[in-house]
Parts: C-alpha cells; sequence; structure tokens
C-alpha cells in the first residue's frame, strides 16, 4: 500500500532538521493521500525535499516520530535488527563489561527507535512502548534483540512489558503490564558497583530499576568512605547501600514509600550491610527540618529527588521546589561536608538547575566548592536536538560555611 505523503509549512520542521525525530501538528501543511493512526507515511519539505519516513498519530501533538532520514527505508525485520544491533554494539563500547550484565540497550529516540526503551536485567528484557507506531513493531523489536544478544552467547530467558505510564494515554492507547512471549520468575537479582539488589520488574518503578545514576552512585563510593551519610528519596537505598559498600560509618535512608522501604532494607540484607546502612519511611520535605531542629549533621547528604516537573508550565513551581529541598539538604551538611544533588526532569535545565543551587546556598549562607558535574550514565545516550534525552544533571559539592 502506498503511503501517505506529510507536507510541512514553510520554515517548520526545525526540530527535524537540527536533528530530533518529532513533528509536530501545527508544523504540518497538507496530508497527501490516507492513512490509519500508527501508520507509516512520508515526510517532504514545503519544497518538495524528502525528509524521511516516520509512523503518524493525530491523537498526539507530536504527530509524527521519524525513523529514517531516507523516504525510500523499508520498516521490516532487517531494519529492526540493524537498529538494535547499532544499539548494543554502542553499549559494548561506552561501558565497562560488567555492566552490560544489566543496562538500558534501547533509548528511544536517542538510539533511532522514537517510542520505546529496552531495559536489560541480567537474562531478561523490560520493554516500555509510549507511542502508537512503535507499539506494532514490539515484538518484532524484542526478538530481533533477542536474535543480537545471541549473537554474543547471551540467552534472554523472557521479555516482559512495563507500558504502564501515562503517557501512553496521550498516544490513545491503553495501560499495559505483561509478557510477551512464557512467563518467567520475575524477581531478578543484578549486581552494580559490587552492589546487589532484587529487581522486581513487574512492580518496581520504571522497568525495575533506576540504571541511568550508575556511575553517580560509583563516583559517591569515593566520597563516603569512613563518613556519616543521610540519603534522602532512597527509593530501592542505592545510593545509601553504595555509600555502605564503600565503607560509610553509618548512613541512613529515607523515602515516603512503604514498598520502596521494604526493598532497600532486603536490599541491605542481601549485602550484608543491615547494621550499617538503615531506612525509615518518611516525607523528606517534612523529616529534614525535624532533623535541623534536633541539631543532626551529617559528613555527606544525597538528594535524589522525583522529578519536580513534567511539563513546561510547571517549571517555574519545580524551581521552588528545588530550591527548597536544596536549602534543607544543605543545613545538614557539616562545614567541609558534602552534598550530591540532582534533578531528573529535562524541563529543570543544566544552567536553571545550577542557578537554583546556588540561590538555595545563598539562602543558608553556604559556600560551594564543586567537584563534579555529572550525568546520565552513556547506555542513556544524549542526542543532540533532541532535548527529552537529556534529563538527568548530577553534581557533588563540597560544603562550607559561610564565615
Amino acid at each position: 500500500m502506498n503511503k501517505a505523503v506529510i507536507k510541512l509549512k514553510k520554515g517548520e520542521g526545525r526540530y527535524l532538521k537540527a536533528g530530533g525525530a518529532w513533528i509536530f501538528d501545527n508544523e504540518i501543511d497538507e496530508v497527501i493521500g490516507a492513512y490509519n493512526n500508527g501508520d507509516l507515511v512520508k515526510v517532504i519539505d514545503f519544497d518538495d525535499y524528502p525528509m524521511g519516513i516516520g509512523y503518524i498519530n493525530d491523537n498526539s501533538k507530536i504527530r509524527i516520530r521519524m525513523f529514517s532520514r531516507n523516504t525510500d527505508t523499508v520498516i521490516d525485520d532487517t531494519f529492526f535488527y540493524k537498529r538494535v544491533k547499532a544499539a548494543w554494539e554502542y553499549r559494548k563500547t561506552v561501558l565497562y563489561p560488567q555492566d552490560l550484565s544489566s543496562c538500558r540497550v534501547v533509548f528511544g529516540e536517542a538510539d533511532f527507535l522514537p517510542g520505546i526503551t529496552i531495559d536489560k536485567y541480567e537474562d531478561v528484557l523490560v520493554l516500555e512502548s509510549l507511542a502508537l507506531g512503535i507499539d506494532k513493531y514490539k515484538e518484532i523489536i524484542a526478538e530481533q534483540l533477542k536474535k543480537v544478544m545471541a549473537e554474543d552467547g547471551i540467552t534472554i530467558r523472557g521479555v516482559y512489558e512495563r507500558s504502564d505510564a501515562r503517557e501512553r494515554k496521550k498516544e490513545g492507547l491503553p495501560i499495559h503490564k505483561g509478557f510477551i512471549g512464557d512467563e518467567f520468575d520475575t524477581d531478578i537479582e543484578i549486581v552494580e558497583n559490587g552492589v546487589h539488589y532484587m529487581v522486581d520488574v513487574v512492580n518496581g518503578q520504571k522497568t525495575g530499576f533506576f540504571l541511568d545514576q550508575k556511575y553517580n552512585r560509583l563516583a559517591m563510593q569515593r566520597i563516603c568512605r569512613d563518613k556519616r551519610v543521610l540519603d534522602c528519596f532512597t527509593h530501592m537505598g542505592t545510593f545509601a547501600l553504595n555509600a555502605g559498600y564503600a565503607g560509610a560509618s553509618s548512613v541512613l535512608g529515607l523515602d515516603i514509600s512503604e514498598y520502596a522501604v521494604e526493598q532497600a532494607r532486603a536490599n541491605a540484607k542481601l549485602n550484608k550491610l543491615e547494621n550499617t546502612v538503615k531506612f525509615e519511611v518518611a516525607n523528606v520535605l517534612d523529616e529534614l527540618p525535624k532533623l535541623v531542629e534536633a541539631g543532626e549533621k551529617y559528613d555527606v547528604v544525597i538528594l535524589d529527588p522525583p522529578a519536580f516537573t513534567k511539563s513546561r508550565e510547571a517549571t517555574k513551581q519545580a524551581v521552588k521546589g528545588y530550591r527548597e529541598i536544596n536549602m534543607k539538604g544543605l543545613k545538614l551538611v557539616e562545614d567541609g561536608g558534602y552534598l550530591a544533588t540532582c534533578s531528573c526532569s529535562h524541563f529543570m535545565t543544566e544552567e536553571l538547575f545550577k542557578r537554583t543551587i546556588k540561590e538555595a546556598a545563598k539562602a543558608v549562607h553556604k559556600r560551594l566548592r564543586q567537584i563534579e558535574f555529572r550525568t546520565q550514565a552513556p547506555d542513556h545516550p544524549i542526542l543532540w536536538a533532541a532535548d527529552e534525552s537529556y534529563y538527568l544533571k548530577f553534581l557533588i559539592f563540597q560544603v562550607i560555611d559561610e564565615r
């Protein structure tokens, strides 16, 4: 069947031309031919210059997500094999060999497979599909990835789908969780930076574990030896456990989720760190002032909050949230101690995040000496011109009282 042709308005398609993969609804001038939502379409510029091929969905403001810059590309098993092969070869190059056991293998637009992410936990793949067009191909993509892994002697025993993000509703898609193929035990033990975790791919956050912070957690191992550590928004206890593994004298992890704290305590026992690394259920925003009032001080404070904004419109309010949490955290750092702080919202730009931390430090009369600025691990590559792929900002400071 001939594909519909989508013509752009003059001067539009700037995101696509800069290297991105999206075409927005207000950029389209003319539709030539018929299509159903999720179908492949050809895209041409206002002057008929061929722009590539992608899939379309009238339900989404992101009207077209591009697969290829070549309008003659055939989207079939071979196409997907080449894409996932390239993604895996990239990981083999940029990650340490031991970190290939658990990593993100496909990162949507940044791996030129828009709308899908796939994480590998030992011998299990966990897939998240966020767009209608890619949803049609998810099983093919999983099969081609298993084939690529097999070429390296890796047998994938199962694939689980975690397409339960609310973003799917914007695409007119239902929330979905379930096995792709045969069922298997979904509690999986992984090792990262020497620390063992039990990952629950069915009920854990996102696909079960936050792989993007792996090298940031490793960086904190250098800082935390022999230190008294407070880990805020600890979730499964990842930063806290890295601190304990590195030889911290004591670690306290706080999280509002009872389920997350139960997981964190189980992971502490798994690593024989339960006597050093403790966890409590608490609302961090409420708990930090109580710790300040009690006169508590820590050598290291780690702030890893959830995204305070998932939209551009809410950014102003998010700035207030990040400023507040950093002010509270800074008050708990011993003079000469250390603060690690991060944002996982791509709307909170690097410049804006740094300015917000600077304002927080000024408000509580602290001087900051920057040790490191980091982003997400390289298995979550940042595609320039695709702003959404650059989301994690991570800073480590030494904190000095203003005197």
